[in-house]
Order: structure tokens, then sequence, then C-alpha cells
């Protein structure tokens, strides 16, 4: 069954480590009450014209944003964030995706 993209697309998922399943990550929106963690959660955002951003920590702990985009296949939503600066490339596939989560595979 693919995923459809309305339940991903306008929101800030924030990755939340804690619930991750072995079938994927699980991410939740930013609006949530998220658990504080010194561990950095990595962020993204899709929007609805097939552009997206991933937030991840920057030198001084706010967020630096990354563009990329995304498409959505048979299965899944297909995420790429091309490679930046001294970064490589970021690819993951949403295959759940629901108004309160996202299961995603890298």
């Amino acid at each position: 069954m693919a995923v459809d993209p309305s339940q991903a697309c306008g929101v800030r998922w924030v990755h939340v480590f804690e619930e991750d399943t072995p079938a994927g990550e699980v991410y939740r929106p930013e609006s949530l009450d998220i658990p504080l963690s010194r561990r950095p959660r990595r962020r993204f955002e899709l929007r609805q014209d097939g552009s997206a951003t991933l937030f991840t920590s920057g030198p001084d702990d706010r967020y630096v944003g990354r563009a990329g985009a995304w498409h959505a296949d048979d299965a899944a939503l297909a995420v790429l964030f091309p490679t930046a600066r001294d970064e490589p490339a970021v690819r993951f596939r949403v295959t759940e995706a629901s108004r309160t989560r996202l299961l995603v595979t890298t």
C-alpha cells in the first residue's frame, strides 16, 4: 500500500529514537511534547511541491537546514538530500505515515 503524502507534508518531523523499532525510525511532529535529549534529534520537513529540508545540529547546536527533494513510489516516499559541503548524501524512505507518526527506513 502506498504512503499518502498529504499525511507527511507540511509538518516538521522529529526523530524520537526512543520509539524506534526493528521496522524503522519513528518520527513525531515537532508540535508534540517531545522529550528533551542530549543527543541531537534529526528533523525534516516535506512540502507538497516535492521539496524537502533536513535539519541537523550545527556547530553551535542551532539547527541548520539542508535542501532536498522527495517523490512517491509504489510503496513509500523516497527522500534524498544530496551531498553538501563535506557531508555524504542522505537517503531514506517513509514507509508509514499518519498525522502523528512516520516510520522511516534508511
